[in-house]
């Protein structure tokens, strides 16, 4: 992972996981289902944004460097391994 990838990912789920410890006082504290509902909302929204970071990182890294490689095997494991994980995302 690039280091300004990294950085940037590191930011972003440190302020996730601020959202996530506010949403825990949120339930212990008993607001409002609907608030609650929309903060988590929000979290699954941040978590989404990095993850797309993240695999931008993987194509332009990573899957690139595969293809760049000429190594046949070693481009459809990387391209499974994509495909793989952007249908998991989709659950």
């Amino acid at each position: 992972m690039r280091k300004d990838i990294k950085a940037s990912c590191h930011k972003r789920l440190s302020r996730i996981e601020g959202q996530v410890r506010g949403l825990s006082r949120m339930v212990e504290e008993e607001r409002y289902c609907i608030d609650i509902v929309t903060q988590i909302s929000a979290v699954r929204a941040a978590l989404r944004r990095v993850e797309e970071e993240v695999l931008k990182d993987h194509v332009s890294h990573c899957v690139e460097h595969a293809i760049a490689s000429g190594d046949k095997v070693d481009q459809r494991k990387k391209i499974t391994e994509l495909m793989a994980v952007i249908g998991r995302a989709d659950r």
